[in-house]
């Protein structure tokens, strides 16, 4: 079937949706974001399913919740029996391909994906070498280095996402040169993993200039005070980000931005390809991201909270002919119904127990279209780590967000509760509000529904266990990293601290 859509789906890490000029930012320049938001349709309340990589990633691939694939944590793996979109996708006569990040953790780093060009910069065990930074060694993580040595200068990441935007190009002019002669009648699926605009905030001079003396404030500072909530109050003290000086806060925005610029760049040369190759018009191109960016709103800096920029994503969706142009859509979803309308697009088998629904229907015909207007997020650390400092007891979370309201649980400590419609900047908790009793009530029993927290903390203690002897086999053992990006230490530095 020569009439079957192509997929080119794009995925970068950790841009919040506020960051985009087509989400309203009048400062960023997005400008080739902005065009397939003009061509396309915007989703304005998708949202992630964890607010973190590997669980938010692995979720996104297979459709199903982190605590139904047992990834929590950046060190945990996902079962290769686990059927991903990849696969579906195989399974539906594609041969799929992924060029970049994808940030599988474990001996499987295809998951589905035919073949794969350009891997994460990180090991493929856990246990295995790490990166090495050098002089911003500390910075990629939840620290407050990440803020004191941020500005001018230049991320391997950025070194990284070059690399990944050139093997994408090449292979979009390769299957165009196949398709001319020929030789190639199978529509692809492509799939780009990008590294921005993952801190370290830092980012070329060039960049960097577009927007220094020009960067605002955050637009909800929220100090450091015995009036935050424990979790926020705990996480913000143990980051080292209670009080960050403004000099900082603006230096990092500033490199925030920058980066988001450059990721919008080699954006622009991946949709070039596709045009010059006249490969556009049958073409779904999907935009989104695993997670957003706190960038210092509400005193919080990376991702792992609940609040809108880090668990809200941008997504952008465009086919020619088949969704409407210059559209926005206000219901709410979440990466996982990505997944499901990429498959139903490309008339592939959907995924068994994926939680997906296809955004099709609703999309193209609004007013017609029954909708739930609900999507679940995930927050789970153990005592080991992974993602940020935590206590002994480890962070247990969950959030729903249904209609208006969000409700942010946290085991054993209060809940949050918002009205986003009146709240957009989510300052007013409602949970202890006797008028909205009836809301906690019924939020809860969603939180709730196929989740328990007790049971979630036993599989994490589990494989908590279980990671000592993988790590310790990898580090001694030292196998062959499959499926990996050389990062080199000299690629990361500061302008000020270059020799």
């Amino acid at each position: 079937m020569t009439d079957r859509p192509n997929l080119l789906y794009l995925h970068s890490d950790q841009h919040s949706a506020a960051v985009v000029g087509a989400y309203g930012d009048a400062l960023v320049q997005t400008p080739h974001l902005d065009q397939l938001a003009r061509s396309g349709v915007i989703l304005d309340a998708c949202y992630c399913p964890s607010p973190i990589c590997v669980p938010s990633r692995m979720s996104a691939l297979t459709g199903r919740y982190p605590h139904e694939n047992r990834v929590w944590t950046n060190n945990h793996i996902l079962d290769s029996a686990i059927p991903t979109l990849a696969h579906a996708m195989g399974a539906g006569g594609y041969r799929p391909a992924l060029v970049g990040r994808m940030h599988a953790v474990g001996p499987d780093q295809l998951h589905g994906y035919a073949e794969r060009l350009v891997g994460d910069h990180g090991p493929n065990q856990p246990g295995g070498r790490g990166a090495d930074h050098g002089q911003l060694s500390g910075t990629a993580g939840p620290s407050r280095v990440s803020l004191t040595r941020s500005g001018p200068g230049q991320s391997a990441y950025q070194v990284h996402d070059e690399d990944v935007t050139a093997a994408a190009v090449n292979w979009l002019d390769r299957y165009g040169v196949r398709r001319r002669a020929g030789q190639q009648s199978e529509p692809f699926s492509l799939s780009v993993g990008f590294m921005l605009p993952h801190q370290p905030f830092v980012a070329r001079q060039q960049d960097y200039a577009l927007y220094e003396g020009r960067m605002s404030m955050p637009r909800t500072p929220e100090p450091f005070s015995t009036d935050l909530h424990p979790h926020i109050r705990a996480w913000r003290e143990n980051c080292g980000i209670a009080a960050v000086p403004d000099e900082e806060v603006l230096r990092a925005r500033t490199a925030y931005w920058a980066l988001v610029t450059c990721m919008d760049r080699l954006i622009g040369q991946i949709l070039q390809a596709l045009r010059a190759n006249g490969l556009e018009d049958n073409t779904l191109i999907v935009y989104t991201s695993d997670h957003g960016e706190q960038v210092g709103e509400h005193g919080l800096w990376w991702k792992q909270t609940f609040y809108e920029d880090s668990v809200r994503v941008p997504a952008i969706l465009c086919w020619p002919g088949h969704l409407p142009a210059g559209t926005r859509c206000p219901r709410v979803c979440s990466g996982l119904d990505l997944n499901a309308t990429m498959l139903a697009a490309l008339d592939c088998p959907p995924l068994p127990l994926s939680h997906g629904r296809s955004l099709l229907p609703l999309l193209q015909a609004p007013q017609t279209t029954a909708w739930d207007d609900i999507a679940y997020s995930e927050f789970c650390l153990d005592s080991a780590g992974s993602g940020g400092p935590v206590t002994e007891d480890g962070v247990v979370q969950r959030m729903v967000r249904r209609g208006d309201w969000k409700l942010n649980f946290y085991d054993g400590q209060p809940c949050q509760l918002f009205n986003l419609a009146q709240d957009p900047q989510e300052m007013d908790n409602r949970a202890g509000d006797a008028a909205c009793s009836n809301i906690l009530d019924e939020w809860l029993g969603l939180v709730r529904t196929g989740w328990d927290p007790s049971l979630v903390r036993q599989e994490m203690a589990r494989l908590r266990a279980d990671l000592p002897i993988l790590s310790n086999w990898a580090r001694h053992v030292q196998p062959a990293d499959t499926c990996r990006w050389d990062l080199r230490p000299e690629m990361d530095y500061l302008d000020t601290g270059r020799q």
